[in-house]
């Protein structure tokens, strides 16, 4: 059972070796899942960053991130969460992994500090930075 949900931008902080890494490799010793939507954020900037695809491959398969499919249930709660959130500038990657929190019934890691202006029933935002 997943004990948290990771944002593009806290898994960035394990591969990137940014300022809060060590509360997310915490979170992924305990359980983490992303969403699909967010795989694919995660894999863009490390291919923009001119990494391989066997390399970017090797992220996924030996953090054991479990990865939950973009489906009805979270894609409806993510438009569901547009109008709360974008005044924050938050796009569709954000909301599919808040609407993966809620789902889950799981705090969501980000080192987005914005996301802790939100204030969405069901679900703990926690940052990370």
């Amino acid at each position: 059972m997943a004990r948290s949900v990771l944002d593009a931008s806290a898994l960035l902080t394990v591969v990137l070796e940014e300022t809060g890494a060590a509360v997310v490799v915490e979170a992924l010793r305990s359980g983490a899942v992303m969403s699909a939507a967010n795989v694919a954020e995660v894999a863009a900037r490390l291919h923009q960053e001119s990494w391989t695809e066997p390399e970017v491959a090797l992220v996924f398969g030996g953090l054991g991130i479990e990865i939950v499919p973009f489906g009805t249930d979270v894609a409806l709660l993510s438009g569901q969460y547009r109008l709360a959130t974008q005044g924050l500038g938050l796009g569709l990657g954000d909301r599919a992994c808040l609407a993966t929190a809620r789902i889950e019934a799981c705090p969501v890691l980000t080192a987005d500090r914005i996301w802790t202006q939100l204030d969405l029933e069901g679900v703990d935002i926690r940052c990370i930075r």
